[in-house]
């Protein structure tokens, strides 16, 4: 079974039908002990980085998601749920993350021709190819993106980036702890794959 952690500030709906697509078994809560029992977790976001640790604190989901993570079960952080996983953004002066990665979230600068948000397609730089989310992915393949912050993340985490005005650390890989900035659930056939790669390490079958 593989939780998504409903905190107020998801896009809940298509990401559990999208796994729900690829034949997994899917349980939305805010329930510490339900996350505790799954195999994998997913924690979407779409809003600010603020809102959302406000969220996270007011349903005292904070500590529960740190242990599942220190448990060594496979969690996926989408989009903002990349986001959150680190120290601050400038989204949010003051507002503390969870703080399980090092690096920075960052506004996207203003540049002539480059409209913020980044919204819409954009291809990718694979940066680690030997399993996790990418395993068997070849190319520059295309994923779907909505954000205005970007990460810059300590390049000993990133597994794959895309060009927007700036370099952005699209995907991110620690052990177990993965997250993605643009959106799986929305980039297709792609995408799908990647919720793949992210089930079968649920079920002990990819490396984590």
């Amino acid at each position: 079974m593989i939780a998504i952690i409903d905190y107020g500030a998801g896009n809940i709906r298509s990401v559990e039908k999208a796994l729900m697509h690829i034949g997994c078994e899917v349980e939305v809560t805010q329930d510490p002990s339900v996350l505790m029992k799954a195999d994998g977790a997913v924690l979407p976001g779409v809003g600010s980085f603020g809102d959302a640790m406000h969220e996270l604190r007011g349903r005292e989901l904070e500590a529960p998601i740190k242990a599942f993570v220190a448990s060594g079960k496979p969690f996926l952080g989408i989009c903002l749920g990349l986001q959150i996983l680190f120290e601050s953004s400038e989204e949010s002066p003051g507002v503390s993350g969870l703080s399980l990665l090092k690096g920075k979230v960052l506004r996207i600068p203003a540049a002539p021709g480059l409209k913020i948000p980044h919204i819409g397609w954009n291809s990718l730089e694979i940066k680690k190819k030997d399993g996790g989310l990418f395993r068997s992915i070849t190319g520059e393949p295309y994923v779907y993106f909505v954000h205005s912050y970007y990460l810059k993340a300590e390049e000993d985490v990133v597994t794959a980036a895309a060009q927007y005005g700036v370099e952005i650390h699209a995907a991110v890989q620690k052990n177990n702890l993965m997250a993605c900035q643009f959106h799986p659930e929305k980039s297709g056939a792609l995408g799908l794959k990647l919720l793949e790669n992210f089930a079968a390490m649920t079920q002990g079958k990819g490396d984590v």
